[in-house]
């Protein structure tokens, strides 16, 4: 039995071990804004913050994650859009949409780190996330423009 904290939300979930994160949140407790893109923490599609950094869920496993808190992007805005989701929709970044909770709970947390990121560094960071659509330009606009609304800039 391990205890997570998910959006605010305490949980107990009897799973093995080894559980990924991903799995627990989508089959365990129905969260499926995070997606299984690749399972070995190369795509992005999986991520969600642990404790305020960006972390892979296919890959985080559970005995590691037990009694930190999970957030997913159903709870980064506190009943709002975040400013990144903002900027998103401002530069219309989705075109599929499959990738982009990953690509966005990323972006927060490289604005967490670094509040006012060159493009070097967005790509540096971005770069583990990946968008089969191509749309990493309009990612690379969102995030300074993310910045300027958090006001980084």
């Amino acid at each position: 039995m391990f205890d997570i904290t998910v959006n605010g939300v305490r949980h107990q979930v009897d799973v093995v071990p080894e559980m990924p994160l991903l799995w627990v949140l989508r089959d365990e407790l129905g969260i499926t804004s995070p997606k299984y893109g690749c399972g070995i923490a190369q795509c992005g599609a999986c991520t969600v913050q642990v404790n305020g950094a960006a972390v892979r869920s296919c890959q985080a496993r559970m005995v590691d994650i037990a009694g930190k808190a999970i957030t997913t992007i159903e709870a980064v805005g506190n009943g709002k859009l975040h400013p990144v989701q903002e900027a998103w929709i401002e530069h219309q970044v989705p075109q599929c949409g499959y990738c982009q909770t990953g690509q966005i709970m990323q972006a927060i947390s490289l604005l967490k780190l670094n509040p006012q990121p060159s493009d070097e560094d967005i790509n540096k960071v971005m770069s583990g996330n990946l968008c089969r659509c191509g749309t990493y330009e309009r990612i690379r606009l969102a995030i300074h423009t993310a910045a300027q609304k958090i006001g980084g800039n």
